[in-house]
């Protein structure tokens, strides 16, 4: 079994018309030569991602899920322009080669990059790696020095400038997040009131602005195959913008699952943060804070907005689901995670005289036979 991640097949109702497509990339003056192979790729919830391998070249396809209605949402140009314009300054990025902004070559804007070879480091670990403990911890500082690369980008007076609005992004993502969770909210879930005000009473002035990544995962890195604690790549630049480099440590965080965290937060985790070697979450932010020299009075902000970004994020996806907008069973049970999630975020603040971990273990216990192990 290899461990470069290649692709599957494509999913049913998501094929790709590859003669159209094929079509606009040879006016782009592209060579293709060969039959080509087509394969999907099966990680992230949404953008669809398709390998285009021929003989000559090896190509990745990006495109919004089909039914989109607000581009916002899945901006490919965006994308596309967010890596163009990075690449100068930041050599973890593949090559871009067209944008297509075109909707009857496909019924959507996509776009088309170089492939970068390599393994992406999922919930577990490839055991072909073969990887001790040291090599777990290389692996780990290699991550986290690759982000903090990311925050050193000198992007004043480039295209870059133009990706946000800068100063004030504490406060804008609080108020935003906010909004999105009430609007997302149904009945069976904790309203997160007394978390919402804090976050709104405590808000931090930025600590720098520089250009973050926004969903900064393990996951989303492709690793050397030669030297597989090297990074070489990092993917999905959706959500990239020019804000403060603590709240996108706080938001990598919340996906950070430790071996000593509960039953439910194990069950959903998709990165091998949880092996020896690894850091915990308080020692990320060390490290962190030590490399960079920024300073923070009260990180604990910065971890509990994370904590409730990752929850509004699933409480949407769980809207749909709710709603029959899907009938995906993975999402079944996600309602389940924002309990969980609450729970953390009361814990961090340290409001752990309500009932906080009699709910926590009730919940805990009465879905563990229903939660993967």
């Amino acid at each position: 079994m290899s461990v470069i991640d290649v692709g599957g097949n494509v999913r049913e109702g998501e094929e790709l018309d590859i003669v159209a497509v094929e079509n606009w990339l040879k006016a782009q003056g592209v060579d293709l030569q060969g039959q080509v192979e087509v394969t999907q790729y099966s990680g992230g919830a949404s953008n669809w991602t398709y390998r285009l391998k021929y003989d000559n070249t090896d190509l990745i396809l990006r495109r919004p899920p089909k039914g989109t209605k607000a581009k916002s949402a899945h901006d490919m140009a965006r994308e596309y322009h967010v890596q163009k314009n990075l690449v100068p300054f930041y050599s973890a990025l593949p090559e871009m080669v067209a944008l297509c902004q075109d909707e009857s070559v496909i019924g959507c804007d996509f776009y088309v990059m170089k492939r970068i070879k390599g393994i992406i480091p999922r919930a577990k670990l490839p055991p072909e790696l073969q990887f001790d403990e040291a090599d777990v911890h290389q692996l780990c500082i290699n991550f986290l020095d690759k982000l903090i690369e990311l925050h050193q980008v000198p992007f004043q007076g480039t295209e870059l400038e133009q990706l946000g609005k800068g100063d004030g992004y504490c406060r804008r993502q609080v108020e935003g997040w906010d909004a999105r969770y009430i609007k997302a909210h149904t009945i069976n879930v904790p309203s997160f009131k007394y978390v919402r005000k804090w976050l709104h009473d405590n808000i931090p002035a930025d600590s720098k602005t520089c250009i973050i990544h926004n969903d900064w995962r393990l996951d989303n890195v492709i690793l050397n195959p030669q030297n597989p604690t090297e990074v070489i790549g990092v993917l999905d630049w959706e959500m990239a913008t020019l804000g403060d480099p603590l709240m996108d440590l706080g938001s990598a965080l919340a996906y950070w699952v430790e071996e000593s965290d509960n039953h439910i937060f194990k069950s959903t985790r998709r990165q091998p943060t949880n092996l020896k070697g690894m850091f915990t979450r308080q020692q990320v932010v060390e490290y962190y804070l030590n490399k960079t020299g920024l300073q923070t009075e009260n990180w604990t902000f910065y971890e509990v907005f994370g904590v409730f970004r990752l929850a509004v994020i699933a409480q949407q996806i769980y809207y749909r689901y709710y709603h029959k907008q899907t009938d995906n069973p993975a999402f079944k049970d996600f309602w389940i995670i924002i309990h969980a999630l609450h729970i953390r975020a009361l814990k961090l603040i340290g409001k752990q005289k309500i009932e906080a971990n009699e709910i926590a273990q009730k919940y805990i216990e009465k879905f563990k036979e229903i939660l993967p192990k």
